[in-house]
Order: C-alpha cells, then structure tokens, then sequence
C-alpha cells in the first residue's frame, strides 16, 4: 500500500510556558484569558503551536518574548543579566485535552526576576499576574468545566511548575533567578520565602546562604533601596548545585 498521509488523524505539537516571578512578595505566574476557541473567555497559560521551522526550544523561547518581552538566558553569554531562565518541564499527552485535536504539549518553566505588567497578544484579550497559591486554589476548587477553573490541563501543568520550582531552588542555585543581577540577603530570602510559602528566620538564613561555598558572591557594594541601614549586595555565584543544600522547611 502506499503511503497516504491523509489517512492518518490530525496531530500537532504546542507548548505551554510556567512563567513565575515574585510580584509583592508573592509567587506570581502569568496567564491569559482565551480571545478564541476552544476555552473562549477562560484564562490558560501563554503558549502556542510549534512552526514547521523550529525545534521546541525555540517555539518556547518564541512564546516568552511574545507574552513577555524576554529573551531566555544563553548559558553562554557572560553577563549575569542576559535573560530570563527557560527549562522544559514536561510533556502532556492525555488524549482529549484539546477538543481540536490530538494535542502534545511539551510544557517550559520560565523564571525572571519582578516583571512589568504584561500586554496581550495572539489571541489573548486579556493577561495578568496572578498569584500562584490563589490561581490553584481555585483551580482545584472548581469543576473542570467552569468558567472559573483554568483552560485545558493547565491547572496540572501550573501545579507541577510550582512544584518544580519548589524543589530545585532546595538544591540549586536556581532562586538567583529570580533576583536582580546584585541583590541582597534579604532580597533572597523573601524569594524563598514567597516560592515556598513559608516565613524563614532571617539570621539563620544569612548565615546558611553566605555559608554555602560557590552560592552568593559579595560585590563590595551596598544599597538602602529596603529601608533602613545599608546592606551588603551580593550577585550569584559559579555554584549550581548547594552543598548543603536548602531544605524546606516542613508546614
């Protein structure tokens, strides 16, 4: 038999972007409200389908600076403030979860320190921060086919960037991303503080970030910018992996 592509059901490969920032001491991520079908007025994570020409780290980096007007980080380049950190997080492929068609989503976690307002784009009417703990919350409240709860499996794949971020910023210098390029102490913390839900101690959390060899490098500056005395400014370090590492407190 000869080969017939149309004989085969319609498939396509998108992807969804966990874009999470620290807005008000609170973990934000970015969602918008669907201009189109399906899912028309629901708010979704920003993402899109993958061009005939691109790979899907491309597509992912494509989305961000649309929805967002960042470019993703190049490892390569030197400077400390050269873009937002841009990692895949996942695939999801449960048939039916884009009434279209048979959808794979090849999700990506985005990672920047505080960012603007957003604008609205594509087929988005409508885009804003919204806190994350409160958008999942409602989200798992919520039957799946109300007009409150989020559009397609986003939910799950906001649930699981969370959880990613979460866990990484434990053993990994990942938290610097969401800091300026020179930050202090106190800047770091309350990132910690907001992407695990927690209050930490602040002495005893100095005393572990600044003793952890390769994770916060001093540079000789200071700055009043949070009120009060001046305080020492510090840039990330060459570590990527803390030892020890930053364990969560239980709650």
């Amino acid at each position: 038999m000869p080969y017939d592509p149309s004989a085969f059901p319609p498939f396509a490969v998108t992807v969804d972007l966990v874009v999470l920032t620290v807005r008000s001491h609170a973990l934000c991520t970015l969602v918008v409200r669907r201009g189109e079908e399906p899912f028309q007025g629901r708010w979704a994570l920003p993402g899109g389908f993958v061009r005939d020409d691109e790979d899907l780290g491309a597509a992912a980096a494509r989305e961000l600076a649309e929805e967002t007007g960042l470019r993703a980080h190049d490892p390569s380049a030197p400077s400390p403030d050269n873009g937002a950190h841009l990692e895949q997080l996942a695939t999801y492929g449960a048939p039916g979860r884009d009434p279209r068609m048979r959808v794979v989503s090849v999700a990506h976690l985005a990672l920047a320190p505080d960012l603007p307002a957003p604008r609205p784009g594509g087929d988005a009417n409508s885009v804003r921060w919204a806190p994350v703990e409160k958008l999942l919350d409602q989200a798992w409240a919520t039957d799946p086919g109300s007009p409150d709860a989020l559009a397609f499996d986003h939910a799950q794949i906001l649930s699981d960037g969370v959880e990613r971020a979460r866990s990484k910023i434990e053993y990994s210098s990942l938290a610097t991303a969401f800091c300026p390029p020179e930050f202090t102490v106190g800047e770091l913390r309350r990132v910690y503080e907001a992407v695990w839900g927690v209050t930490l101690d602040p002495r005893n959390f100095h005393r572990k970030v600044t003793g952890t060899p390769g994770f916060l490098v001093p540079t000789g500056g200071t700055t009043t910018r949070q009120g009060g005395r001046p305080a020492q400014l510090f840039r990330a370090g060459g570590a990527t992996l803390l030892n020890p590492p930053m364990l969560r407190p239980e709650v």
